[in-house]
């Protein structure tokens, strides 16, 4: 990797040039020294992880960026937001050695510091505090607790910004811990294989908590990682402002020219402990000496001395600036705190306590003058392949919408991906129907990324049990964004993935992931029984501005089934169970697959003279089941059972049995019943198999017994 050299500051920098990053610095070092106060009082709930002693690392590269540019960080980012919101409020002209800091960077500091206090008039309503700050407009997209787990957001970042061809740059900062998450590696492939406008910032500390990079990486420079990915890389003194401001400022150049990502290390230290005030030495995994040697060559005393050393500002000028950033700190502190003793949080600016449901979905306005259909509604049918309806209506929204991309592993291959669902697509849409590497948390996060770029990204998981691969991307970031940045960022993605229960494929290829996407509330989750609600609810999936995973089985795909003639725009809503069969005795409840196979069994009732009820709940997430329609049906009959392929462990039965006992106790002449396959992984052998999933045998004769009130 290359490294920064010694650079001539008035070469460089203008007395403003040279003012302004200056400012940047006092102010994020006052900022932080200002939060361990705070915490140390007890105004500040949860950690405080201080960026004292890496303030250049954020200033120099935001000033070296345009005000457009892109940045993403990670759960120690105080300076690199403050350092990104400042320079999007303030006018480049703002000189802070004869300036008055003008309201719009007041108001930057207020909101800040009411953010990472949990209160109300924060970026996020005091939802994403400390670790998860994010302001939009500013061009600053998130902070991230999970360790990498920013860096395949970044990704899809940039590949949204490449698309719309803005000469926007990215910036994902990370720490040294990052590098060996493999979240890491797999975005560093994606931006490479799709040369993507990135910049991966390592702020190489040299400890995670207490453990020393030494006895983490085997790489003695970290830049080196670059290598395996055909990056380019570079290293740079991570307390030179003006360094950092030089080389960040020469690779976005670079990128916007066309050039390939960079990943740069910045060879920095943390002044403090992982979290608070006490230093490293004190818990005994550093040494005072190695401490004191580092804070000799701190920014915030290094770079005002250069300045003057060089011509470009005075000591009067330095201390200017110094005591604005300490007047501007104070005054932020004292819009959100009541002096004491003790100091303490101002009680009118918590966020009021029933907010704490509001936001974990969209609001409905994309909804507005959208008609929703059911089967009955046409006239006219025609017979398709469940496969077919998928490339259909798929192809449909990469007509109407060039926001929309198609991407997984294989989907532009065989004409079609690996069971059809892109038939001839890839064809018709070469640059937008794309081939991912096998690499689930970078293909997630990237869009993820591309989703809140405004792009409608749908995805192809190719099986669930993948998703276990790119959990953290799933569930811990789409599952969570929205509420977690306060509702500042709309979600507009679809994740498609395929159940293979009954094919032979074993333990990893089998899984059904209903009751796993249900545990994150966030995420909005169908499963089409048929081809004219595959059609309805993909078109709402594409509307939605909420993440849709579409369960799909693979049993369904090479069946036909009626859908309205030539008509690939209507809608199926969230939220709407089907009634598939009338029935007085009991009502079934199911989805899927289960569906079909349940219709099956109702000429066998009628014969025994059983009235069965079965309804398709057709939405599977716990805020969209229709509990109204399981109600009604549940007056009439008095009785119920939910059956389901998933394994008992990993279905939804005892979540929506519990709801409905709760709900409809009185309506109930008896327990409800529960049907799934048994717990154990499925096995490749056609015998082992057949016997861990449910039967035809055992729904006929449990939802006999149950209409009979003769179970249990």
């Amino acid at each position: 990797p290359e490294r920064g050299g010694d650079l001539e500051l008035n070469r460089l920098l203008s007395p403003c040039q040279g003012a302004r990053p200056l400012f940047d610095i006092l102010v994020v070092n006052e900022f932080e020294r200002a939060l361990l106060d705070l915490k140390n009082t007890d105004c500040v709930w949860g950690p405080v992880h201080s960026s004292i002693g890496q303030e250049a690392t954020a200033v120099g590269t935001v000033h070296a960026l345009r005000k457009t540019d892109k940045m993403l960080g990670t759960h120690r980012s105080h300076h690199h937001f403050l350092s990104k919101v400042m320079r999007h409020a303030l006018d480049d002209s703002w000189n802070p050695a004869i300036e008055a800091l003008p309201p719009e960077g007041e108001n930057v500091l207020r909101r800040s510091l009411a953010e990472i206090m949990g209160l109300a008039p924060g970026y996020c309503g005091g939802r994403g505090g400390s670790m998860h700050l994010r302001c939009a407009e500013a061009g600053f997209l998130g902070s991230n607790a999970i360790v990498a787990g920013g860096v395949p957001i970044a990704t899809g970042v940039a590949f949204a910004e490449k698309r719309n061809e803005t000469g926007n740059v990215v910036v994902s900062f990370l720490g040294d811990g990052a590098v060996n998450q493999g979240a890491f590696h797999e975005a560093c492939n994606f931006a490479a294989v799709w040369n993507l406008p990135v910049i991966f910032f390592i702020e190489n500390n040299l400890y995670a908590v207490a453990t020393h990079i030494e006895t983490a990486c085997a790489v003695k420079d970290l830049a080196d990682r670059a290598r395996g990915y055909g990056m380019e890389s570079c290293i740079v003194d991570g307390s030179d402002v003006v360094q950092i401001l030089a080389t960040i400022g020469n690779i976005a150049e670079r990128l916007r020219a066309g050039g390939p990502p960079w990943l740069v290390e910045a060879k920095c230290y943390r002044r403090y402990h992982h979290a608070g005030e006490l230093p490293g030495s004190a818990f005994k995994y550093r040494s005072p000496a190695e401490e004191s040697a580092w804070a000799k060559r701190e920014t915030v005393e290094r770079f005002p001395r250069s300045l003057i050393e060089a011509g470009i500002l005075n000591a009067g000028d330095v201390e200017r600036i110094r005591l604005l950033a300490k007047e501007a700190v104070s005054k932020a502190v004292e819009c959100c705190t009541e002096t004491g003793p003790p100091r303490k949080v101002r009680a009118e600016l918590w966020p009021a306590p029933e907010t704490a449901r509001e936001g974990l979905r969209s609001s409905g306005r994309e909804w507005e003058g959208v008609s929703f259909n059911e089967a009955g509604d046409f006239q006219d049918f025609e017979e398709v392949k469940y496969s077919d309806a998928i490339a259909a209506v798929t192809g449909r929204w990469l007509e109407r919408d060039p926001k929309v991309v198609v991407a997984g592993e294989e989907v532009a291959n065989f004409g079609g991906g690996a069971y059809g669902a892109t038939k001839n697509l890839p064809a018709k849409f070469p640059d937008r129907v794309l081939n991912t590497p096998i690499s689930e948390a970078g293909m997630t996060g990237l869009a993820l990324g591309a989703a809140m770029s405004g792009m409608r990204p749908v995805i192809e998981i190719m099986f669930p049990d993948f998703a276990l691969v790119a959990a953290d991307q799933l569930f811990n970031q789409i599952g969570k964004a929205r509420h977690m940045y306060g509702g500042t960022t709309d979600l507009p993605l679809v994740v498609r993935t395929r159940i293979a229960a009954g094919c032979g494929y074993g333990g990893q290829h089998s899984m059904d992931p209903v009751g796993l996407y249900a545990l994150f509330p966030g995420w909005r989750m169908v499963a089409p029984s048929d081809a004219f609600d595959y059609i309805g609810l993909f078109n709402s999936a594409m509307r939605s501005l909420d993440p849709v995973v579409i369960l799909e089985h693979h049993a369904l795909y090479s069946r036909r089934f009626p859908v309205p003639s030539g008509n690939l725009d209507y809608f199926v809503p969230f939220g709407k169970a089907r009634r598939v069969a009338p029935g007085t005795d009991v009502t079934l409840v199911t989805y899927g697959l289960m569906v079909s196979r349940c219709q099956a069994l109702l000429p066998r009732w009628d014969e025994e003279g059983t009235s069965v009820e079965i309804i398709d709940l057709r939405t599977l997430d716990a805020l969209g089941i229709d509990y109204d329609l399981i109600g009604e049906s549940l007056k009439k009959t008095g009785a119920m059972i939910v059956v389901e392929e998933a394994a008992k462990g990993m279905s939804l039965g005892g979540r929506v049995a519990a709801e409905v006992t709760e709900r409809f106790f009185d309506y109930l002449d008896g327990p409800i019943a529960r049907l799934a396959s048994i717990d154990v992984p499925l096995s490749v052998s056609r015998v082992l198999e057949a016997e861990a999933l449910l039967k035809d045998s055992e729904i006929f004769a449990t939802t006999t017994a149950v209409a009979r009130r003769a179970w249990r």
